[in-house]
């Protein structure tokens, strides 16, 4: 044991940033443009080539790529941002109803009680997705749960596996009968609101990529990137994520037939900056300064300072997202041993972001859970639990009863470190740290 203590803490997750990060940085604080610029576009672009390809090799500064991968991507201040604006820009309002799952973090739900919408919570499946164990949603029970005032569905992808959206779509479809879109009302943003809705037809999936930057699902023998499943999707750049900017995020969505993309990337452009039909880039022209607001709106667009790390994180990004693919071998090998349930990260039609590692014990208390991590911890190994659902926090009523697969997920959890900060020999002290406190 005294060995143990006095090796290095094991941190939970911390950023991995390099030298190209700093320097980016760096080169950004002198080019004069610290707020949103030419850094911020080009990042824009970079993420809707690789949401399109899987590939961060493509050049984004040839006429092309601007042709093809501009106004389809928002880089904004956070994902709960992205999130909130999505429903926005969707029409989610006073009087509909969002259904998030109830296994989630509060971000999911927030963005729509932001917009003035009612959350109706559906519990996940027993025990998870029966091939990935993921905390996915009861598929049943969400077309069950879709009415009249249904506007979205908002699907989350934790730790990184993708939902099943073409079920997801396959219910939306069945229950199209159902929808009734937003009616105009003369306002900017209610007009592109109401042309969405019924564009769409049906209600929207929106889904929460918060942690699936990079992640891939088989759909009509496609493999498509999470960013190209759903209607509207939101991402989060923290700094615990696997692809960071400290703090930041974006948005991104399907194209609509009869509304130009352009539309719609204004549109966030407006909700994102005071509702300012310029911003600082567009007003650098010569006579550019006049400018008018179209809305009262909000301030959450990202910095070209924040944009300099994600230009640089996305060149390191397929060894960084290998790297968690080797630790996850290691994990695997050892929680099988140990008869414990874990996340599949991969299957024939499936390749996660590798994002969380959750584990779940079998047989024991929430009480032993919690002692269990304790144990971890005093052997210098920091773990947590992703997540404690929604319903059992204050702010979503307290009360996890009428959600018993969510908490049944959720009493014997532990999420594992993973990083790339970790070494393998980090990785090997955690596997027998966890070993040493199970079997004791």
């Amino acid at each position: 044991m005294s060995n143990e203590m006095n090796r290095k803490p094991i941190a939970f997750s911390p950023p991995d940033i390099s030298e190209l990060e700093i320097a980016e940085v760096c080169e950004a604080l002198r080019s004069g443009w610290i707020t949103t610029g030419p850094r911020t576009k080009l990042l824009e672009r970079r993420l809707a080539a690789y949401i399109d390809t899987g590939r961060t090799d493509i050049d984004c500064d040839s006429d092309e790529a601007k042709g093809k991968y501009a106004n389809r991507v928002v880089c904004l201040n956070s994902a709960t941002a992205a999130e909130e604006l999505n429903l926005r820009i969707l029409g989610v309002g006073p009087g509909d109803e969002v259904i998030v799952p109830a296994y989630t973090y509060t971000a999911s739900a927030a963005a729509a009680l932001h917009c003035g919408a009612k959350v109706v919570f559906v519990d996940i499946q027993k025990d998870g997705d029966p091939l990935t164990r993921a905390p996915e949603m009861d598929y049943d029970k969400v077309e069950q749960a879709i009415t009249e005032k249904t506007k979205a569905i908002v699907s989350v992808d934790i730790g990184g596996v993708v939902c099943d959206y073409a079920r997801l779509f396959e219910i939306v479809e069945k229950k199209k009968a159902l929808f009734r879109p937003v009616e105009a009302d003369g306002s900017p943003l209610t007009d592109l609101s109401a042309r969405i809705q019924k564009a769409i037809g049906r209600v929207a999936v929106v889904a929460d990529c918060a942690h699936s930057l990079g992640a891939s699902r088989v759909i009509g023998g496609k493999r498509l990137y999470c960013g190209s499943m759903a209607d509207f999707t939101s991402f989060s750049f923290h700094a615990v994520k696997n692809f960071t900017t400290a703090e930041g995020g974006a948005s991104t969505w399907l194209p609509l037939e009869g509304i130009d993309n352009g539309e719609i990337y204004r549109t966030f452009q407006l909700l994102s900056l005071h509702g300012q039909n310029k911003d600082a880039l567009a007003k650098t022209k010569a006579g550019a300064w006049e400018y008018d607001i179209i809305g009262p709106w909000y301030k959450c667009n990202m910095t070209d300072i924040m944009a300099a790390i994600g230009l640089k994180q996305l060149d390191r990004y397929p060894g960084l997202l290998e790297r968690r693919r080797t630790i996850i071998a290691a994990y695997d090998k050892a929680c099988e041993e140990l008869g414990i349930s874990h996340l599949n990260h991969h299957t024939d039609f499936l390749d996660s972001s590798k994002h969380l590692y959750l584990i779940r014990i079998p047989g024991i208390t929430e009480s032993q859970r919690n002692q269990i991590m304790e144990k971890l911890a005093q052997r210098g190994v920091a773990t947590n639990v992703h997540y404690k659902p929604l319903p059992m926090m204050t702010a979503y009523g307290g009360n996890c009863d009428a959600y018993p697969n969510a908490y049944d997920y959720y009493h014997n959890l532990i999420t594992l470190p993973l990083h790339t900060l970790l070494s393998d020999d980090d990785v090997e002290y955690v596997c027998a740290a966890l070993r040493s406190v199970i079997k004791n």
